[in-house]
């Protein structure tokens, strides 16, 4: 779970308009705990959203502010430790409401 939350704080503060700030949220849903992380910079564009949890993917390198630690595996790695716990993981991005990553996971009993 450390490396979940870390991979993506790190991509939310990578990717945020400088001296914005990042969201971190959890909340409980019924039987399912859910994270999500904001930030507020360049929106992902809307075709490159079902890519972003892809091995290597990049959206664009003009988006980051220091490219030279990006290599496109944070959110590739992020999904499949969600799922090997059972959980989903989803991104939404918007010029006006920043970039959410919303990662769904069941809670134990």
């Amino acid at each position: 779970m450390e490396k979940l939350v870390g991979a993506l704080i790190d991509n939310a503060c990578k990717y945020a308009e400088e001296a914005s700030s990042v969201t971190v949220r959890l909340s409980r849903q019924g039987k399912k705990a859910v994270l999500s992380v904001r930030n507020l910079g360049s929106p992902i564009p809307q075709e490159s959203i079902e890519h972003v949890f892809d091995r290597f993917y990049r959206v664009d390198k003009a988006r980051t502010h220091d490219d030279s630690r990006s290599f496109g595996l944070g959110l590739a790695i992020a999904r499949e430790i969600t799922e090997s716990h059972g959980g989903s993981i989803r991104a939404k991005s918007s010029a006006e409401d920043g970039t959410v990553f919303t990662v769904v996971l069941p809670l134990s009993k």
